[in-house]
Protein backbone atom coordinates (compact mmCIF):
# COMPACT_ATOMS: atom_id res chain seq x y z
CA UNK A 1 0.00 0.00 0.00
CA UNK A 2 1.33 3.42 -0.94
CA UNK A 3 -0.09 6.82 -1.75
CA UNK A 4 0.93 6.09 -5.36
CA UNK A 5 -1.60 3.25 -5.52
CA UNK A 6 -4.31 3.77 -8.12
CA UNK A 7 -7.66 3.35 -6.38
CA UNK A 8 -10.69 2.42 -8.48
CA UNK A 9 -14.12 2.95 -6.92
CA UNK A 10 -17.16 1.45 -8.64
CA UNK A 11 -20.25 3.47 -7.76
CA UNK A 12 -20.45 7.23 -7.07
CA UNK A 13 -23.46 7.14 -4.78
CA UNK A 14 -23.38 8.31 -1.18
CA UNK A 15 -20.91 5.72 0.13
CA UNK A 16 -18.62 5.82 -2.90
CA UNK A 17 -18.47 9.62 -2.95
CA UNK A 18 -17.67 9.84 0.75
CA UNK A 19 -15.03 7.10 0.45
CA UNK A 20 -13.45 8.87 -2.55
CA UNK A 21 -13.36 12.12 -0.61
CA UNK A 22 -11.73 10.55 2.44
CA UNK A 23 -9.14 8.61 0.43
CA UNK A 24 -8.32 11.77 -1.54
CA UNK A 25 -7.86 13.64 1.74
CA UNK A 26 -5.41 10.93 2.77
CA UNK A 27 -3.47 11.45 -0.44
CA UNK A 28 -4.59 8.56 -2.65
CA UNK A 29 -5.27 8.82 -6.38
CA UNK A 30 -8.89 7.86 -7.01
CA UNK A 31 -10.84 7.06 -10.18
CA UNK A 32 -14.58 6.68 -9.56
CA UNK A 33 -17.01 5.21 -12.10
CA UNK A 34 -20.80 5.61 -12.01
CA UNK A 35 -23.37 3.99 -14.30
CA UNK A 36 -25.88 6.83 -13.95
CA UNK A 37 -25.61 10.37 -15.32
CA UNK A 38 -24.22 13.14 -13.13
CA UNK A 39 -27.08 13.83 -10.71
CA UNK A 40 -25.85 17.41 -10.31
CA UNK A 41 -27.05 18.20 -13.81
CA UNK A 42 -29.62 15.44 -14.50
CA UNK A 43 -32.63 14.37 -12.43
CA UNK A 44 -32.17 10.64 -11.85
CA UNK A 45 -34.64 10.10 -8.98
CA UNK A 46 -37.27 8.43 -11.23
CA UNK A 47 -39.77 8.19 -8.40
CA UNK A 48 -37.35 6.51 -5.98
CA UNK A 49 -35.88 7.48 -2.61
CA UNK A 50 -35.40 11.21 -3.00
CA UNK A 51 -35.02 11.85 0.73
CA UNK A 52 -33.42 9.95 3.57
CA UNK A 53 -32.98 10.12 7.36
CA UNK A 54 -29.58 11.39 8.49
CA UNK A 55 -28.58 10.89 12.13
CA UNK A 56 -25.55 10.89 14.42
CA UNK A 57 -23.54 8.05 12.84
CA UNK A 58 -23.83 9.72 9.46
CA UNK A 59 -22.85 13.10 10.86
CA UNK A 60 -19.78 11.56 12.50
CA UNK A 61 -18.54 10.41 9.08
CA UNK A 62 -19.37 13.74 7.44
CA UNK A 63 -17.53 15.52 10.26
CA UNK A 64 -14.49 13.32 9.63
CA UNK A 65 -14.45 14.50 6.03
CA UNK A 66 -15.14 18.16 6.84
CA UNK A 67 -18.60 18.40 5.25
CA UNK A 68 -20.92 18.18 8.27
CA UNK A 69 -21.97 21.83 8.21
CA UNK A 70 -22.76 21.79 4.49
CA UNK A 71 -25.01 18.79 5.09
CA UNK A 72 -26.75 20.44 8.05
CA UNK A 73 -27.70 23.37 5.83
CA UNK A 74 -30.01 21.12 3.79
CA UNK A 75 -31.50 19.15 6.71
CA UNK A 76 -35.01 19.33 8.13
CA UNK A 77 -35.11 18.18 11.79
CA UNK A 78 -37.79 15.59 12.67
CA UNK A 79 -38.35 15.27 16.41
CA UNK A 80 -40.57 12.21 16.39
CA UNK A 81 -43.23 10.20 14.63
CA UNK A 82 -46.70 11.66 14.05
CA UNK A 83 -49.21 8.81 13.77
CA UNK A 84 -52.39 9.08 11.70
CA UNK A 85 -55.28 6.69 12.36
CA UNK A 86 -58.10 5.82 9.95
CA UNK A 87 -60.36 8.52 11.39
CA UNK A 88 -57.75 11.21 10.84
CA UNK A 89 -56.73 11.50 14.50
CA UNK A 90 -53.04 11.97 15.24
CA UNK A 91 -50.68 11.39 18.14
CA UNK A 92 -46.99 12.14 18.58
CA UNK A 93 -44.28 9.68 19.58
CA UNK A 94 -41.00 11.50 20.16
CA UNK A 95 -37.71 9.87 19.19
CA UNK A 96 -36.05 10.76 22.48
CA UNK A 97 -36.82 12.05 25.96
CA UNK A 98 -33.62 14.10 25.88
CA UNK A 99 -33.39 17.62 24.51
CA UNK A 100 -31.69 18.12 21.16
CA UNK A 101 -32.02 14.57 19.80
CA UNK A 102 -33.75 14.25 16.46
CA UNK A 103 -33.26 12.76 13.03
CA UNK A 104 -33.04 14.76 9.83
CA UNK A 105 -34.81 14.54 6.51
CA UNK A 106 -32.30 15.22 3.75
CA UNK A 107 -32.35 15.04 -0.02
CA UNK A 108 -30.37 12.06 -1.30
CA UNK A 109 -29.47 13.91 -4.48
CA UNK A 110 -28.46 17.17 -2.80
CA UNK A 111 -26.25 15.38 -0.27
CA UNK A 112 -24.70 13.21 -2.99
CA UNK A 113 -24.04 16.38 -4.97
CA UNK A 114 -22.21 17.97 -2.04
CA UNK A 115 -19.99 14.89 -1.68
CA UNK A 116 -19.27 14.74 -5.41
CA UNK A 117 -18.28 18.43 -5.43
CA UNK A 118 -16.03 17.98 -2.43
CA UNK A 119 -14.37 14.88 -3.89
CA UNK A 120 -13.96 16.42 -7.34
CA UNK A 121 -12.29 19.48 -5.81
CA UNK A 122 -9.26 17.26 -5.16
CA UNK A 123 -6.95 17.06 -8.15
CA UNK A 124 -6.24 13.40 -7.36
CA UNK A 125 -9.91 12.44 -7.97
CA UNK A 126 -11.49 11.74 -11.38
CA UNK A 127 -15.20 10.89 -11.75
CA UNK A 128 -16.60 9.14 -14.80
CA UNK A 129 -20.40 9.09 -15.31
CA UNK A 130 -22.62 7.05 -17.64
CA UNK A 131 -20.11 4.23 -17.26
CA UNK A 132 -21.42 0.86 -16.16
CA UNK A 133 -19.19 -1.79 -14.63
CA UNK A 134 -20.02 -5.04 -16.42
CA UNK A 135 -17.65 -7.31 -14.46
CA UNK A 136 -14.43 -7.37 -12.46
CA UNK A 137 -11.45 -9.68 -12.94
CA UNK A 138 -10.70 -9.94 -9.22
CA UNK A 139 -7.50 -11.95 -9.72
CA UNK A 140 -5.87 -9.30 -11.89
CA UNK A 141 -7.69 -6.30 -10.40
CA UNK A 142 -9.19 -5.23 -13.71
CA UNK A 143 -12.66 -3.67 -13.94
CA UNK A 144 -14.53 -3.88 -17.25
CA UNK A 145 -16.80 -1.00 -18.23
CA UNK A 146 -19.23 0.15 -20.91
CA UNK A 147 -19.88 3.81 -21.61
CA UNK A 148 -23.58 4.42 -22.22
CA UNK A 149 -23.01 7.48 -24.40
CA UNK A 150 -20.25 6.22 -26.70
CA UNK A 151 -21.09 2.48 -26.39
CA UNK A 152 -17.36 1.98 -25.92
CA UNK A 153 -16.25 -1.01 -23.87
CA UNK A 154 -12.96 -0.67 -22.02
CA UNK A 155 -11.03 -1.97 -19.04
CA UNK A 156 -9.32 -0.25 -16.14
CA UNK A 157 -6.57 -1.79 -14.05
CA UNK A 158 -6.34 -0.62 -10.47
CA UNK A 159 -4.03 -1.46 -7.62
CA UNK A 160 -7.14 -1.75 -5.45
CA UNK A 161 -10.83 -1.84 -6.42
CA UNK A 162 -13.63 -0.83 -4.07
CA UNK A 163 -17.20 -1.87 -4.84
CA UNK A 164 -19.63 0.74 -3.51
CA UNK A 165 -22.12 0.03 -6.27
CA UNK A 166 -25.16 -0.79 -4.18
CA UNK A 167 -27.38 -3.81 -3.68
CA UNK A 168 -26.86 -4.96 -7.29
CA UNK A 169 -23.07 -4.71 -7.04
CA UNK A 170 -21.06 -5.83 -10.08
CA UNK A 171 -18.04 -6.53 -7.87
CA UNK A 172 -20.07 -8.76 -5.55
CA UNK A 173 -21.50 -10.57 -8.57
CA UNK A 174 -17.96 -11.18 -9.81
CA UNK A 175 -17.05 -12.66 -6.41
CA UNK A 176 -19.47 -15.54 -6.79
CA UNK A 177 -19.24 -15.94 -10.58
CA UNK A 178 -15.45 -16.21 -10.68
CA UNK A 179 -15.40 -18.86 -7.92
CA UNK A 180 -11.90 -17.93 -6.80
CA UNK A 181 -12.73 -18.43 -3.13
CA UNK A 182 -15.52 -19.56 -0.80
CA UNK A 183 -18.10 -16.78 -0.87
CA UNK A 184 -21.36 -16.80 1.11
CA UNK A 185 -24.20 -14.66 -0.15
CA UNK A 186 -27.89 -14.20 0.69
CA UNK A 187 -30.51 -11.79 -0.57
CA UNK A 188 -33.84 -11.96 1.22
CA UNK A 189 -36.87 -9.93 0.20
CA UNK A 190 -39.86 -8.85 2.23
CA UNK A 191 -43.24 -9.79 0.77
CA UNK A 192 -43.87 -6.03 0.67
CA UNK A 193 -42.65 -3.52 -1.87
CA UNK A 194 -42.82 0.27 -1.95
CA UNK A 195 -44.04 3.08 -4.17
CA UNK A 196 -43.26 6.77 -3.79
CA UNK A 197 -45.83 9.56 -4.08
CA UNK A 198 -45.81 13.27 -3.23
CA UNK A 199 -47.67 15.72 -1.02
CA UNK A 200 -46.92 19.05 -2.75
CA UNK A 201 -46.38 22.35 -0.96
CA UNK A 202 -49.36 24.65 -0.53
CA UNK A 203 -49.86 27.72 -2.73
CA UNK A 204 -47.46 29.76 -0.59
CA UNK A 205 -44.76 27.06 -0.75
CA UNK A 206 -45.33 25.89 2.83
CA UNK A 207 -45.69 22.35 4.18
CA UNK A 208 -49.33 21.27 4.41
CA UNK A 209 -48.69 19.08 7.50
CA UNK A 210 -46.11 19.31 10.28
CA UNK A 211 -42.57 19.38 8.88
CA UNK A 212 -41.19 18.62 12.35
CA UNK A 213 -42.21 14.96 12.24
CA UNK A 214 -41.92 11.77 10.25
CA UNK A 215 -45.56 10.94 9.48
CA UNK A 216 -46.81 7.35 9.68
CA UNK A 217 -50.18 5.88 8.76
CA UNK A 218 -49.85 2.38 10.34
CA UNK A 219 -52.43 -0.12 9.10
CA UNK A 220 -51.12 -3.54 10.02
CA UNK A 221 -50.83 -5.14 6.59
CA UNK A 222 -49.52 -1.94 5.05
CA UNK A 223 -48.48 1.59 5.92
CA UNK A 224 -47.78 5.00 4.53
CA UNK A 225 -44.94 7.28 5.65
CA UNK A 226 -44.03 10.85 4.71
CA UNK A 227 -40.79 12.84 5.10
CA UNK A 228 -40.54 16.62 4.56
CA UNK A 229 -38.54 18.28 1.79
CA UNK A 230 -37.04 21.80 1.79
CA UNK A 231 -39.38 22.95 -1.01
CA UNK A 232 -42.47 22.45 1.18
CA UNK A 233 -43.38 19.06 -0.27
CA UNK A 234 -43.33 15.62 1.37
CA UNK A 235 -42.01 12.42 -0.11
CA UNK A 236 -44.69 9.83 0.65
CA UNK A 237 -43.92 6.11 0.55
CA UNK A 238 -46.53 3.37 0.48
CA UNK A 239 -45.39 -0.03 1.79
CA UNK A 240 -47.71 -2.77 0.56
CA UNK A 241 -47.64 -6.50 -0.19
CA UNK A 242 -47.06 -7.51 -3.78
CA UNK A 243 -49.79 -10.15 -3.84
CA UNK A 244 -51.31 -10.75 -0.39
CA UNK A 245 -54.38 -9.26 1.31
CA UNK A 246 -57.44 -7.46 0.02
CA UNK A 247 -55.28 -4.70 -1.39
CA UNK A 248 -51.86 -5.32 -2.95
CA UNK A 249 -49.69 -3.98 -5.73
CA UNK A 250 -50.80 -6.72 -8.09
CA UNK A 251 -54.50 -5.87 -7.84
CA UNK A 252 -54.32 -2.08 -7.53
CA UNK A 253 -54.26 -1.70 -11.28
CA UNK A 254 -57.08 0.76 -11.95
CA UNK A 255 -57.65 4.36 -10.89
CA UNK A 256 -60.94 3.32 -9.29
CA UNK A 257 -59.29 0.62 -7.17
CA UNK A 258 -56.44 2.94 -6.11
CA UNK A 259 -58.91 5.65 -5.09
CA UNK A 260 -61.05 3.15 -3.19
CA UNK A 261 -57.98 1.89 -1.29
CA UNK A 262 -56.80 5.35 -0.27
CA UNK A 263 -60.29 6.60 0.61
CA UNK A 264 -60.76 3.64 2.93
CA UNK A 265 -57.31 3.51 4.53
CA UNK A 266 -55.62 6.91 4.15
CA UNK A 267 -58.38 9.44 3.50
CA UNK A 268 -56.57 12.36 5.17
CA UNK A 269 -53.44 11.65 3.13
CA UNK A 270 -55.44 11.24 -0.08
CA UNK A 271 -56.78 14.76 0.31
CA UNK A 272 -53.18 16.03 0.19
CA UNK A 273 -52.02 14.06 -2.88
CA UNK A 274 -53.68 15.65 -5.93
CA UNK A 275 -51.78 13.53 -8.46
CA UNK A 276 -52.37 10.20 -6.72
CA UNK A 277 -53.74 8.43 -9.80
CA UNK A 278 -50.94 9.43 -12.17
CA UNK A 279 -48.20 8.87 -9.59
CA UNK A 280 -49.50 5.49 -8.48
CA UNK A 281 -49.81 4.18 -12.02
CA UNK A 282 -46.58 5.68 -13.39
CA UNK A 283 -44.09 5.59 -10.50
CA UNK A 284 -42.13 2.33 -10.20
CA UNK A 285 -42.76 -0.26 -7.51
CA UNK A 286 -39.56 -1.12 -5.68
CA UNK A 287 -38.54 -4.27 -3.82
CA UNK A 288 -37.33 -4.34 -0.21
CA UNK A 289 -34.39 -6.65 0.35
CA UNK A 290 -31.57 -7.46 2.75
CA UNK A 291 -28.13 -8.47 1.47
CA UNK A 292 -25.64 -10.31 3.65
CA UNK A 293 -22.38 -11.78 2.37
CA UNK A 294 -18.86 -12.74 3.38
CA UNK A 295 -16.04 -12.24 2.95
CA UNK A 296 -16.22 -8.66 1.76
CA UNK A 297 -12.71 -8.66 0.39
CA UNK A 298 -10.52 -10.75 -1.90
CA UNK A 299 -6.86 -10.88 -0.87
CA UNK A 300 -5.31 -7.40 -0.97
CA UNK A 301 -7.10 -6.41 -4.15
CA UNK A 302 -10.82 -5.71 -3.77
CA UNK A 303 -13.32 -4.71 -1.08
CA UNK A 304 -17.11 -4.31 -0.87
CA UNK A 305 -18.53 -1.42 1.16
CA UNK A 306 -21.93 0.11 1.83
CA UNK A 307 -25.02 -1.53 0.31
CA UNK A 308 -22.80 -3.71 -1.89
CA UNK A 309 -21.73 -5.52 1.29
CA UNK A 310 -24.82 -5.13 3.47
CA UNK A 311 -27.98 -3.67 1.92
CA UNK A 312 -30.82 -3.29 4.42
CA UNK A 313 -34.50 -2.35 4.38
CA UNK A 314 -35.19 1.33 5.22
CA UNK A 315 -37.22 1.02 8.41
CA UNK A 316 -34.60 2.14 10.92
CA UNK A 317 -33.45 5.06 8.81
CA UNK A 318 -29.93 3.66 9.03
CA UNK A 319 -29.04 2.53 5.50
CA UNK A 320 -27.14 5.68 4.58
CA UNK A 321 -25.86 6.14 8.14
CA UNK A 322 -24.49 2.59 8.20
CA UNK A 323 -22.74 3.10 4.86
CA UNK A 324 -21.23 6.36 6.07
CA UNK A 325 -20.13 4.62 9.28
CA UNK A 326 -18.33 2.09 7.05
CA UNK A 327 -16.07 4.94 5.95
CA UNK A 328 -15.48 6.02 9.55
CA UNK A 329 -14.51 2.50 10.62
CA UNK A 330 -12.37 1.93 7.52
CA UNK A 331 -10.53 5.19 8.13
CA UNK A 332 -9.79 4.14 11.72
CA UNK A 333 -8.46 0.77 10.51
CA UNK A 334 -6.25 2.56 7.98
CA UNK A 335 -4.64 4.49 10.82
CA UNK A 336 -3.44 1.16 12.22
CA UNK A 337 -2.70 -0.89 9.11
CA UNK A 338 -1.84 1.64 6.40
CA UNK A 339 0.85 0.08 4.24
CA UNK A 340 -0.87 -3.32 4.03
CA UNK A 341 -4.18 -3.55 2.12
CA UNK A 342 -4.80 -7.18 3.02
CA UNK A 343 -4.40 -6.55 6.75
CA UNK A 344 -6.58 -3.45 6.41
CA UNK A 345 -9.38 -5.29 4.61
CA UNK A 346 -9.28 -8.21 7.03
CA UNK A 347 -9.32 -6.03 10.14
CA UNK A 348 -12.06 -3.82 8.69
CA UNK A 349 -14.40 -6.73 8.02
CA UNK A 350 -13.72 -8.24 11.44
CA UNK A 351 -14.54 -4.92 13.08
CA UNK A 352 -17.65 -4.25 10.99
CA UNK A 353 -19.49 -7.41 9.93
CA UNK A 354 -21.29 -8.18 13.21
CA UNK A 355 -22.60 -4.62 13.38
CA UNK A 356 -23.94 -4.53 9.83
CA UNK A 357 -25.69 -7.87 10.37
CA UNK A 358 -27.23 -6.39 13.52
CA UNK A 359 -28.61 -3.25 11.87
CA UNK A 360 -30.03 -5.40 9.07
CA UNK A 361 -31.97 -7.43 11.63
CA UNK A 362 -33.04 -4.33 13.54
CA UNK A 363 -34.37 -2.73 10.36
CA UNK A 364 -36.64 -5.72 9.77
CA UNK A 365 -37.77 -5.59 13.42
CA UNK A 366 -38.67 -1.93 12.97
CA UNK A 367 -40.75 -2.70 9.88
CA UNK A 368 -43.12 -4.72 12.01
CA UNK A 369 -42.96 -2.19 14.84
CA UNK A 370 -43.90 0.73 12.58
CA UNK A 371 -46.53 -1.22 10.69
CA UNK A 372 -48.17 -3.18 13.51
CA UNK A 373 -47.16 -2.05 17.00
CA UNK A 374 -46.87 1.75 17.22
CA UNK A 375 -50.62 2.14 17.81
CA UNK A 376 -50.79 -0.76 20.30
CA UNK A 377 -51.73 0.49 23.83
CA UNK A 378 -48.99 -1.62 25.48
CA UNK A 379 -46.39 -0.29 23.05
CA UNK A 380 -47.55 3.30 23.67
CA UNK A 381 -47.28 2.76 27.45
CA UNK A 382 -43.81 1.32 27.07
CA UNK A 383 -42.73 4.18 24.81
CA UNK A 384 -44.05 6.83 27.23
CA UNK A 385 -42.13 5.17 30.05
CA UNK A 386 -38.95 5.19 27.97
CA UNK A 387 -39.40 8.91 27.26
CA UNK A 388 -39.88 9.63 30.98
CA UNK A 389 -36.78 7.63 31.86
CA UNK A 390 -34.66 9.36 29.19
CA UNK A 391 -35.90 12.79 30.26
CA UNK A 392 -35.29 12.14 33.97
CA UNK A 393 -32.06 10.15 33.61
CA UNK A 394 -30.50 11.49 30.38
CA UNK A 395 -27.08 9.95 31.03
CA UNK A 396 -28.27 6.67 32.57
CA UNK A 397 -31.08 5.38 30.37
CA UNK A 398 -31.06 4.97 26.60
CA UNK A 399 -33.81 3.24 24.65
CA UNK A 400 -32.88 0.84 21.86
CA UNK A 401 -33.82 3.50 19.32
CA UNK A 402 -31.60 6.06 21.05
CA UNK A 403 -28.66 3.67 21.23
CA UNK A 404 -28.92 2.99 17.51
CA UNK A 405 -29.73 6.50 16.34
CA UNK A 406 -28.12 8.96 18.77
CA UNK A 407 -25.16 7.07 20.23
CA UNK A 408 -22.63 6.70 17.46
CA UNK A 409 -20.04 5.27 19.86
CA UNK A 410 -22.25 2.25 20.68
CA UNK A 411 -21.81 -0.50 18.05
CA UNK A 412 -25.00 -1.67 16.35
CA UNK A 413 -24.57 -5.22 17.70
CA UNK A 414 -24.32 -4.00 21.29
CA UNK A 415 -27.33 -1.71 20.82
CA UNK A 416 -29.35 -4.61 19.43
CA UNK A 417 -28.53 -7.02 22.26
CA UNK A 418 -29.08 -4.56 25.09
CA UNK A 419 -32.03 -2.86 23.37
CA UNK A 420 -33.92 -6.09 22.77
CA UNK A 421 -33.42 -7.18 26.38
CA UNK A 422 -34.53 -3.77 27.62
CA UNK A 423 -37.64 -3.83 25.41
CA UNK A 424 -38.55 -7.26 26.72
CA UNK A 425 -38.10 -6.16 30.32
CA UNK A 426 -40.22 -3.04 29.85
CA UNK A 427 -43.04 -4.78 27.98
CA UNK A 428 -43.16 -7.57 30.57
CA UNK A 429 -43.42 -5.06 33.39
CA UNK A 430 -46.07 -3.00 31.63
CA UNK A 431 -48.12 -6.05 30.60
CA UNK A 432 -47.97 -7.57 34.11
CA UNK A 433 -48.70 -4.21 35.80
CA UNK A 434 -45.47 -4.54 37.77
CA UNK A 435 -45.03 -0.77 37.76
CA UNK A 436 -48.53 0.21 38.86
CA UNK A 437 -47.51 0.51 42.51
CA UNK A 438 -44.18 2.22 41.82
CA UNK A 439 -44.42 6.00 41.59
CA UNK A 440 -40.73 6.83 42.04
CA UNK A 441 -38.91 6.82 38.68
CA UNK A 442 -35.65 6.00 40.49
CA UNK A 443 -37.22 2.71 41.54
CA UNK A 444 -38.55 2.15 38.03
CA UNK A 445 -35.07 2.69 36.55
CA UNK A 446 -33.54 0.30 39.06
CA UNK A 447 -36.14 -2.39 38.30
CA UNK A 448 -35.76 -1.97 34.53
CA UNK A 449 -31.98 -2.26 34.78
CA UNK A 450 -32.22 -5.36 36.99
CA UNK A 451 -34.69 -7.07 34.65
CA UNK A 452 -32.61 -6.13 31.60
CA UNK A 453 -29.43 -7.57 33.11
CA UNK A 454 -31.23 -10.80 34.01
CA UNK A 455 -32.49 -11.18 30.43
CA UNK A 456 -29.02 -10.42 29.03
CA UNK A 457 -27.53 -13.10 31.28
CA UNK A 458 -30.21 -15.60 30.22
CA UNK A 459 -29.56 -14.79 26.55
CA UNK A 460 -25.84 -15.25 27.10
CA UNK A 461 -26.38 -18.69 28.65
CA UNK A 462 -28.73 -19.61 25.80
CA UNK A 463 -26.09 -18.52 23.27
CA UNK A 464 -28.23 -15.71 21.85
Amino acid sequence: MSKKDNIVIIGAGLCGSLLALRLAQRGYKVDMYESRPDLRVTDISAGRSINLALSDRGFKALRLCGVEEKAREICIPMYGRLMHDREGNTFVSNYSGREGEYINSISRGDLNGILLNEAEAHENVSIHFNTECTSVDIENTVAHFKNYNTKEEFSVEGDVIFGTDGAGSALRKSYYLERKFLFSYSQNFLTHGYKELEIPADKSGKHQISKDHLHIWPRGEYMLIALPNLDGSFTVTLFLSFDEGEYNFNNLTSEEKVTEFFEKEFSDALALIPSIKDEFINNPTGALGTVKCSPWHYQNKTLLMGDAAHAIVPFYGQGMNASFEDVTVFDRILDTHEGDWQATFKAYEKARKEDTDAIADLAIDNFYEMRDHVANPLFKQKRKLEMDLEKTFPTEYFSKYSMVTFNEEIPYAEAMKKGRAQDKALLNMVAHHDLDVITDLNEVLKKVQEETNEILEEDKIAGL
